[in-house]
């Protein structure tokens, strides 16, 4: 059996670097990383410099034999096909398809690592009436891992609220048993749709570990607000303002009105969505952003609104606004505006991946890996 001292990781679509962060704030090295889109590998040289580890190119196209021995390895694969946004082709489309490349790599390299990490959008859990999730844990599976899987909100953490689905695989054997009601799996970390999903599957090797209560975020929108002056271009002038106020149901107009005739000021985001084939303002007023997305033809920018004492302000939200909202405060920024907003929208959030490797991956990779105890069952390398 192979000792692992070394806490390493191998990050694919490693994008501008946030699943790296949140990783080595839990004390992992990054040995290799590998992404296709040349924009965010500026963004992550930048922020890391240029030492080698990262491969830009199609992850179908990465020769194996260049992947070093690791003990961890990690997949933020696209959701363009998986999410509710998307069209909903699940892991045969040309986005999340990249998946499978991820599992190509897997079985081709030299040494398999002992543990995965894939993160995705809720949606993954549901793609195709579940299918796609199936059959992305049975394939892990194959390879020798068992798996656990679970749900957590960057909103633990950061004033935005962004669920997203992770998955564990370990080489371990695990004592999974089906339970008598699918309720014994849920928890804070496994609401009843995966619980519902884990009782059901029984057929998948599923290793369930408990996870530690996550924590309860105290920090609100306005904590990470840049301040800019009044007379500054990022504003909107007024008549771009009330076109946006004109945009907003009744409902949200008198959210608007009420944050206008208050004697303080205060923040709330908005979003462009189309109902009723028409494009609405959606105001947010609880301290709480909406989850980041990725700019895509200008309806995933976050608009930031400022009101009180009689006025009414909007904007974007800013690049560095938004690494803060991905708990990647001092990340440099050197992007055009645009590519940072994709770049942040399209990531992981920071404090997440620090929770779950210090909660999670740490403790299994002591317990059995770290001097060489992996279960007789597990893949050799």
């Amino acid at each position: 059996m192979r000792d692992y001292p070394e806490k390493t990781c191998a990050e694919f679509f490693a994008g501008i670097g946030l699943m790296r962060m949140g990783l080595e704030l839990a004390g992992w090295r990054i040995s290799f990383a590998n992404d296709i889109d040349e924009a965010k590998w500026r963004m992550y040289r930048d922020q890391f410099g240029e030492d080698g580890e990262f491969l830009l190119g199609d992850i179908h196209e990465i020769d194996a034999a260049v992947v070093p021995g690791v003990v961890l390895a990690t997949a933020s694969f696209p959701c363009n096909d998986l999410s509710l946004a998307g069209a909903r082709k699940g892991l045969d489309g040309a986005h999340s398809g990249a998946f499978w490349g991820f599992v190509e790599v897997l079985e081709r390299v030299p040494r398999k690592p002992p543990m995965v990490l894939l993160e995705n959008v809720p949606g993954f859990l549901t793609s195709r009436r579940g299918n796609d999730f199936r059959s992305a844990l049975l394939a892990l599976n194959r390879l020798g891992y068992t798996v656990d899987a679970f749900i957590i909100d960057a909103v633990h953490f950061v004033p935005q609220s962004r669920a997203r689905l992770f998955v564990v695989g370990t080489m371990t054997q695990g004592d999974f048993a089906v339970k008598e009601a699918a309720a014994f799996y849920e928890s804070e970390c496994r609401p009843a749709a995966l619980a519902h999903f884990v009782f059901w599957h029984g057929d998948i090797r599923w290793n369930l570990r408990e996870l530690p209560p996550l924590p309860r975020a105290r920090q609100r929108l306005e904590k990470i607000i840049e301040k800019f002056p009044p007379e500054s271009s990022i504003w909107w002038n007024r008549e771009r303002c009330d076109y946006l106020l004109g945009q907003m149901s009744e409902k949200h107009r008198e959210k608007a009105d009420e944050m206008i005739r208050s004697d303080r000021i205060s923040y709330a985001t908005a979003f462009r969505r189309v109902r009723f084939g028409k494009s609405m303002a959606e105001l947010r007023t609880d301290g709480i952003a909406g989850c980041l997305r990725t700019p895509r033809g200008g309806s995933g920018r976050q608009i930031l609104v400022v009101a009180g004492r009689g006025s009414f302000a909007a904007r974007l939200l800013s690049p560095r606004e938004c690494a803060r909202l991905m708990g990647a405060d001092d990340f440099v920024i050197n992007a055009p505006f645009n590519q940072a907003l994709f770049g942040f929208g399209d990531a992981v959030c920071v404090p997440v991946i620090e929770w779950i490797g210090t909660n999670y991956l740490n403790p299994v990779w002591e317990r059995e890996f770290a001097h060489g105890r992996r279960s007789q069952h597990a893949n050799r390398t």
